[in-house]
């Protein structure tokens, strides 16, 4: 069986973590396309699926681009979700594939089922209240992240009430997400960090070759099965 073709958007940190881990899995890497270079059928180089990681302002001209050019894509950018719903009718109309993740750690799949269950023991519980602080590199341009707003949603969907968010940006943090239950005499802390942006990347690779041959708009839970969150 031939190696599967990957060709990556965007060729900044995560970027390169993208290449390692492809390479590592046996994958094709047919093109890298930096910040000048446009999406078209000829720059993605036969590429099977492509995974998008760049800036908010670029992800959905690229999105579109690939699934015009009939190219699968794997879009882990974040800060562009309020074109979500146009983004899913013009993959829809194009009989396109696209699988989008506001985070491709698996282990925040597993943080954001344990945060949905303690908005849902919180609610019960009137003397707690809860807030959550995600931190992440200065080069980050959304506050909050996406991740931060899918644990908002998922928290407050058992909760029933928003989750307030404090966002801190510094240094080269690749993400730390903090869910703290306070109360007057006691704290309870709930943590998931990311350590290397490698998980992210990992995550990524994984959807890729996941998402070849389907037709479609998926998430992480698709992949992984389960209750969607």
């Amino acid at each position: 069986m031939s190696a599967l073709k990957i060709a990556l958007i965007g060729d900044g940190k995560m970027g390169r973590a993208v290449v390692g881990v492809a390479q590592d899995a046996g994958y094709s890497v047919t093109a890298v396309l930096g910040e000048h270079t446009p999406v078209t059928p000829a720059s993605l180089a036969g590429a099977q699926v492509a995974i998008e990681f760049t800036e908010p302002s670029a992800a959905v001209q690229n999105i579109k681009a690939c699934i015009t050019a009939q190219c699968p894509v794997v879009v882990g950018t974040t800060g562009w979700y309020e074109q979500l719903a146009d983004v899913t009718t013009f993959v829809s109309e194009h009989h396109g594939a696209m699988f989008w993740a506001a985070n491709f750690s698996l282990g925040v799949h597993v943080f954001t089922q344990l945060v949905q269950y303690a908005g849902e023991l919180l609610s019960r519980v009137p003397t707690f209240d809860a807030h959550l602080i995600e931190t992440h590199h200065t080069a980050k341009k959304d506050a909050p992240s996406g991740t931060a707003l899918m644990l908002q949603r998922s928290m407050s969907s058992t909760w029933g009430r928003d989750l307030p968010i404090t966002s801190v940006r510094v240094g080269a943090v690749p993400g730390t997400h903090e869910l703290v239950l306070d109360s007057t005499y006691e704290q309870i802390t709930l943590s998931h960090t990311a350590r290397d942006r490698r998980v992210f990347a990992e995550g990524a690779v994984a959807a890729a070759g996941w998402l070849v041959g389907r037709q479609g708009i998926f998430t992480i839970a698709d992949m992984l099965g389960g209750k969607r969150v």
